[in-house]
């Protein structure tokens, strides 16, 4: 997965890997999300602008073409830049 396809090659992809759905997430400038779970397994390209995911005691600084996967129910914190950020996500529900 990464920024060179477009969404719907990286929705096919996600299909084909097994996820049930897969979506573009736009976040507004200087958003945070507090230490919080989902009840699915993520993975997503970062398309555009800036963002920190924090697990744990691990910050990550993601930017376009970058990668992160969270698995189900793991607590995890989520900041956008000054230019928020469009990441595309697969989720499986399992």
């Amino acid at each position: 997965m990464n920024t060179s396809t477009n969404f719907e090659s990286f929705r096919l992809q996600a299909l084909i890997e097994g996820f049930d759905e897969a979506l573009e997430r736009e976040w507004p400038p200087l958003t945070l999300l507090d230490m919080h779970t989902h009840p699915f397994a993520a993975k997503a390209v970062v398309t555009r602008g800036e963002m920190w995911l924090t697990v744990g005691d691990l910050t990550r600084q993601l930017r376009p073409g970058d990668t992160f996967e969270i698995e189900r129910d793991v607590p995890h914190a989520e900041r956008y830049g000054a230019e928020g950020a469009t990441y595309w996500v697969a989720r499986r529900k399992d």
